[in-house]
């Protein structure tokens, strides 16, 4: 017979047999939990479930034998248990259960739960493999602190910051002719102090970071550009201080004149030529030149060229810092260049450079005046692809120009009306008007007509 069995049986028993007398006022225990289930509403094997109680152990209270159960402190915990589940007091039942047991006065079994035996503790012990741990992890951790702070430095640029003069545009005195700079950057950093027309001042910031240089100062306007460089890193310092230090003129002083360019004897391929320097007390400076001569020796034969025009003068505007710089433009050949500093009281200083213009290769300008013109041209023997085999019509105001290495020929339909200049040589017409002409320019040899067409 299974386990299951017995509890049926058990409870049909109980049902059967323990139910008091319908006149019994007071129901025993085992009948205040069967009703107290039924009332309930669930069977032993539900109440099984939630109370974690087998059955069997259940039905013997249901039944009031005592004996199935494991014994007296179980059968008080089943019973606290249980009537809790049925919603009884479990002290009142309990109390119940000792009074038909015959003993009311036995005091209440108290379980007492064992307490789990604690493991000593050990002391404090350090293996060599521990040891081992803890310095790799020190030395892994302090590698990590390195490789921080050297990202932190190579990405921070060095700082720069200038601290005397404490403002950025400073007035002197006329007598003042030198001003020592100082300021912070990063420890070590290399200080550039930059100025127009001179080479920088280098000075080197110490292990706090601070720097100081004496600077040369010419009256009127000094700008000072200040820069930091991290050696080690090589980065510039993202921001760039900049100082401006003014002496005064005195009134009765005359300007002062540098020209950088050009230098004297200077020969130039072409006729643009660059002219700057820097003034001081000056209100204006005028670029003017003369012509002195030819480039090269005069063509054997031929027509010789007219001594070119000299250009108009050309006034500059300086600078705030007093520099200035302008192109000049002059055709072949030698040439005198004149600049002059004025101020706003009429003084004056120039300066002279010589020059040679010499132009490189064959350059030519063709251009139309007074009518219509076919034009046909060779360079270095080879047609000109921007006028092809047949040549072109070209209307009156047009401007060719060509550049070759040796030679250049031109064809035109009407010589009167193609005018010519040569390496900056103003040659204008080599023939009449409505005459076909065919001219070879091979500089330094003169113009030649040939019978190419």
């Amino acid at each position: 017979m299974t386990t299951r069995d017995q509890v049926r049986r058990a409870v049909g028993a109980d049902r059967g047999d323990a139910r008091p007398p319908a006149g019994d006022p007071a129901p025993g225990l085992p009948e205040r939990l069967l009703a107290a289930r039924e009332r309930k509403g669930v069977d032993l094997y539900r109440a099984e479930r939630d109370t974690k109680i087998r059955a069997r152990y259940l039905a013997a209270l249901e039944r009031g034998d005592y004996r199935e159960l494991p014994g007296a402190v179980y059968t008080k915990g089943f019973l606290r248990n249980y009537a809790l589940y049925l919603g009884l007091d479990p002290d009142e039942v309990l109390l119940q259960w000792r009074r038909e047991r015959g003993d009311p006065r036995e005091p209440q079994a108290v379980i007492a739960v064992p307490r789990p035996i604690a493991t000593p503790r050990r002391g404090l012990t350090f293996s060599p493999s521990l040891i081992v741990f803890a310095i790799l992890v020190f030395l892994v951790l302090g590698f990590g602190f390195y490789l921080s702070v050297q990202l932190l430095r190579f990405a921070k640029p060095p700082t720069i910051a200038v601290t005397d003069p404490a403002v950025a545009v400073l007035d002197v005195d006329e007598t003042t002719t030198s001003y020592v700079l100082r300021g912070t950057s990063s420890p070590k950093a290399s200080v550039s102090i930059a100025t127009p027309g001179r080479d920088p001042y280098p000075v080197s910031a110490d292990a706090d970071g601070d720097w100081t240089q004496k600077v040369d100062l010419r009256r009127g306007r000094n700008q000072f550009e200040v820069s930091a460089v991290d050696p080690e890193t090589g980065k510039t310092s993202e921001a760039t201080v900049s100082l401006i230090i003014t002496v005064p003129f005195l009134v009765i002083e005359a300007p002062t004149l540098t020209v950088d360019q050009p230098s004297d004897g200077a020969t130039y391929e072409n006729g643009a030529i660059p002219v700057q320097g820097r003034a001081t007390n000056a209100a204006s400076v005028v670029v003017s030149a003369s012509y002195t001569g030819p480039a090269g020796p005069a063509p054997a034969g031929g027509p010789t060229p007219a001594p070119p025009k000299p250009p108009a003068p050309v006034t500059v505007k300086a600078g705030e810092d007093g520099s200035f710089s302008t192109p000049f433009e002059l055709t072949a050949g030698k040439w005198a260049i004149t600049i002059t500093a004025s101020s706003a009281e009429g003084k004056t200083t120039s300066l002279m450079r010589a020059v040679t213009v010499a132009y490189k290769g064959v350059n030519l300008v063709v251009s139309i005046d007074g009518g219509r013109a076919w034009i046909k041209v060779w360079i270095d023997g080879k047609l000109a692809p921007g006028v092809g085999a047949a040549g072109r019509v070209y209307g009156d105001g047009k401007t060719l120009t060509f550049t070759g290495k040796e030679s250049i020929e031109v064809r035109t339909g009407s010589s009167g009306v193609t005018k010519f200049t040569l390496n900056g040589t103003r040659l204008g017409a080599l023939g009449n008007r409505g005459v076909p002409e065919t001219w070879l320019f091979a500089p330094p040899q003169a113009p030649k007509m040939t019978q190419r067409r």
